[in-house]
């Protein structure tokens, strides 16, 4: 199982999901209409780790952080 948290603006609860990999993750994520228009432009790390590919590989324990655009000041 792994869990999954939403930063900054993005106002949704951990979840914790049986998924392997990144793929797997947007294709839940892209049915939730509030979270879709989030994922196109939200980097995406795993464990602390920024990653690009939605081919990769995920184990139980890991941390998947969903990592919106912000602006600072």
């Amino acid at each position: 199982m792994v869990t999954v948290e939403f930063l900054g603006p993005i106002q949704k609860q951990p979840l914790r999901l049986e998924i392997t990999n990144l793929n797997q993750l947007a294709s839940i994520l892209q049915q939730d209409e509030e979270l879709a228009k989030w994922l196109g432009n939200s980097a995406v790390a795993v464990n602390d780790t920024l990653v690009s590919s939605l081919d990769t590989q995920l184990k139980s324990g890991d941390k998947i952080s969903l990592l919106p655009p912000v602006c600072g000041g």
